[in-house]
């Protein structure tokens, strides 16, 4: 996706450690017209699987899930990383590690919010190492409902999560794939 592409070149910083920070368009502030934009695409990718849910985690992903599910006319169920006292007791949980954090955690669905009817397609906005993508198949795996594919706004392809995905028989699309984040540069896999 080309506008992506531009924007994260033009507006992306990359930080110590190469960190890629997008967080004044993407995962911070939102930039609400491109992320429409980045529905209809996961629309179109996705259009004709019959998708009835779309998963993601909290927080990142739920305004990516949203304008993709206002394009499909489904709802969107995150999975929450706390126990609150509005989540039901009886939950689908899988652990999740948080590279970024460095902790390990539970993510939690209602089994009110997914079924064995479902045809489900994962949202989010980063896939590196992975984790949260496959916490949330294991989510989707025990409530008994089909996952469909995965829909990742931004790929770094030099990590291992997107090869796990794929060695997973996951149907995986990627809008933006990084090939590398090196000295100040950002190169995309072509």
């Amino acid at each position: 996706m080309e506008l992506l592409k531009q924007r994260i070149l033009e507006d992306g910083r990359i930080e110590e450690g190469n960190i890629l920070k997008v967080d004044n368009f993407l995962n911070h502030q939102l930039d609400i017209n491109l992320l429409t934009e980045v529905g209809k695409e996961f629309t179109r990718l996705f259009a004709d699987l019959g998708i009835t849910k779309i998963l993601t985690i909290e927080a990142s992903g739920i305004a990516i899930a949203s304008l993709t599910a206002l394009q499909m006319d489904v709802p969107v169920v995150f999975a929450k990383k706390t126990q609150s006292k509005n989540l039901d007791n009886e939950t689908w949980d899988a652990k999740v590690h948080s590279y970024t954090k460095g902790i390990t955690y539970t993510i939690k669905v209602s089994k009110r919010y997914l079924s064995e009817s479902d045809k489900v397609l994962i949202i989010d906005d980063f896939l590196a190492n992975g984790q949260a993508c496959l916490g949330l198949k294991e989510i989707v795996e025990n409530s008994g409902a089909e996952l469909k594919g995965v829909g990742i706004v931004i790929e770094k392809s030099f990590q291992q999560g997107a090869k796990m995905l794929k060695d997973a028989g996951i149907n995986l699309h990627s809008l933006a794939r990084i090939a590398s984040i090196e000295d100040g540069s950002i190169d995309f896999v072509e």
